[in-house]
């Protein structure tokens, strides 16, 4: 009796990535080298500011190869927490090496941070790594999350000075207490106003009962310029 022969492998399907680069000449070499030498990628979005990634329609993507300085005063303990947020992994690319950016890029939830001195091989072995392609891991699923390519102003909540800046340092990855510390006033006067900057939120129909949902809107919002 002869046996059932097994259904054939499916492939994985493409990983869908996006890169962020303010260097037109680097952005485009970059991308032309993924399309003709990396098909587990397909490259959807190729941004060259911080505000044209989030608010694509591609956007979030399953990983962002980010540069890590732009022309944008977003830092990049913001940027990568709020691809995370929404779902995206994040390998950070840099033309420098410092512990401090290194530090600042993995401890806000990159899962790499290559120079631009490597081959750019190295770099795809490292974002497929990351992604799980390698063998090592199977990739995590990110969330179903779109933003806003513009809110209106009718959905932006009218947030006070204090609220908008408790909302702009909460969202960059501090505490409550370190929030308070930061704008030198209690505790629980900084536990306020992110209750207020909740409450508005809510009331405008986008809510945001998560730091991740405050990340969202506040990059939505465009708090993190």
């Amino acid at each position: 009796m002869s046996s059932t022969p097994a259904p054939p492998a499916h492939s994985a399907p493409p990983i869908r990535l996006a890169i962020l680069d303010d260097h037109e000449i680097l952005l485009d070499g970059l991308a032309s080298w993924i399309e003709t030498n990396a098909p587990e990628f397909d490259l959807v979005l190729r941004a060259s500011s911080w505000l044209e990634l989030v608010h694509s329609d591609a956007f979030p993507t399953d990983l962002v190869i980010m540069d890590l300085q732009l022309r944008e005063s977003v830092s990049i303990g913001a940027r990568v927490r709020t691809c995370r947020a929404a779902g995206a992994k994040v390998v950070v690319l840099s033309a420098v090496d410092t512990p401090e950016d290194r530090d600042a890029a993995l401890a806000a939830g990159a899962v790499a941070y290559v120079t631009k001195t490597e081959p750019t091989s190295d770099l795809i072995a490292v974002a497929l790594a990351a992604m799980g392609r390698d063998g090592s891991a199977a990739p995590e699923q990110p969330e179903a999350w779109r933003p806003r390519p513009l809110v209106p102003d009718t959905a932006r909540p009218k947030l006070s000075d204090g609220e908008r800046q408790a909302l702009i340092l909460y969202a960059d990855g501090r505490t409550t207490t370190e929030v308070a510390q930061a704008m030198s006033v209690q505790y629980e006067t900084a536990k306020t106003y992110l209750r207020r900057v909740r409450e508005k939120y809510g009331k405008a129909g986008r809510p945001t009962s998560s730091r991740a949902d405050l990340i969202r809107r506040a990059a939505e919002d465009g708090y993190l310029t």
